[in-house]
């Protein structure tokens, strides 16, 4: 058995059973919850690596709980997967804004969930990326790769897994523009429900939480994206 914790989150007792029954199938731990405090309690209490995610929740919604985890030190980390009977671009886009790594809707097939389940822990526990030195530098940014922080001018910056992975792989291929649909293969694994828009709308976070150094995320238009060359934005 996997030493993986999957906490599994929904009001309908019969769709929980479900996915806890494949994904344990599958070799992982899993623990569950009905309401949105409940699963809250239960991530505090032992932190899980991903969480299974219904939006539509008694006492706290899957928004409020996303947000929640994202917040809290021993949680903000973790890998989230929401599940909805919304099939709206907007719902989709606030639960990746607001920091889910995936996104499913009902109804949906037990056989995907367990390898999207897979295919997010994957990118949460692979390498933070090649090179020799652990710290990568873009003009005032720094990226350590072997703590998963960044900083600007030695000031922490709070971001959340997926941008991280953005700005990670930006700076790993600085001075080429990336297309969006790089970006998505290789940061969101591609998935076909999610669209350009998605990349968009995480740049314009990372830039703004990146403050002043965010005017180095450029825009290549009709393309895509890119930070610029060392010649261009000297390390410090």
């Amino acid at each position: 058995m996997s030493d993986e914790r999957i906490l599994v989150v929904d009001d309908e007792k019969d769709i929980t059973a479900l996915v806890a029954y494949h994904l344990a199938k599958a070799g992982y731990r899993v623990v569950t919850a009905g309401t949105g405090p409940a699963a809250l309690e239960a991530a505090q209490q032992d932190p899980p690596d991903l969480v299974v995610l219904d939006i539509m929740l008694p006492g706290r919604s899957g928004y409020e709980v996303l947000e929640e985890l994202r917040r809290r030190e021993e949680t903000r980390d973790v890998g989230v997967i929401l599940l909805t009977a919304r099939k709206d671009e907007a719902d989709r886009i606030r639960g990746l804004a607001g920091g889910a790594d995936d996104y499913l809707t009902k109804p949906f097939s037990p056989e995907e969930l367990v390898l999207r389940v897979g295919a997010v822990l994957r990118r949460l526990r692979a390498p933070a990326g090649t090179g020799t030195g652990a710290v990568l530098r873009v003009g005032s940014i720094a990226i350590d790769r072997a703590a998963h922080t960044v900083a600007v001018e030695g000031e922490s910056v709070d971001l959340t897994p997926i941008e991280y992975r953005l700005l990670l792989l930006l700076a790993e291929r600085r001075g080429r523009a990336q297309s969006r649909p790089q970006l998505l293969e290789s940061v969101w694994d591609a998935q076909a429900d999610i669209q350009t828009r998605t990349v968009d709308m995480h740049v314009q976070r990372l830039r703004a939480k990146l403050g002043a150094a965010g005017t180095m995320l450029e825009t290549v238009r009709g393309f895509g994206y890119r930070l610029p060359s060392a010649k261009d934005a000297p390390d410090r």
